[in-house]
């Protein structure tokens, strides 16, 4: 049974940081390059970073670029999303996704407010 599960979500303040974490099981972990996305209320689901397998490619949109950092440990099967530097208009549900089959997590909610 494959299983996504996101943690790390909570409230921050403006300049502050989190930490999400997404424990992954049921699937070949290794061989699957992982995304984040996030969606806001009101807006579309949007991809905020992605890594490769072996964790040498790593893809960032803009609004992120460095702020965020995407990490995995394969010994692990766990994916991170360093978030520093954090804005209000950071505040959405962040999910991890598997990219080869298209798994998603169940979300985890992230809110940036003073």
């Amino acid at each position: 049974q494959v299983q996504l599960v996101e943690s790390g979500g909570g409230l921050a303040q403006p300049g502050g940081s989190l930490r999400l974490s997404c424990a992954a099981s049921g699937f070949f972990f290794l061989e699957s390059s992982m995304s984040w996305f996030r969606r806001a209320p009101g807006k579309d689901r949007e991809l905020v970073a992605s890594i490769s397998p072996d964790s040498y490619n790593t893809y960032y949109a803009d609004f992120v670029k460095g702020r965020f950092a995407v990490s995995r440990d394969n010994a692990k099967s766990v994916l991170y999303l360093q978030m520093n530097r954090l804005k209000p208009e950071d505040t959405a549900v962040y999910y991890c996704k598997e990219d080869l089959r298209n798994y998603w997590g169940q979300g985890t909610q992230v809110t940036v407010s003073s």
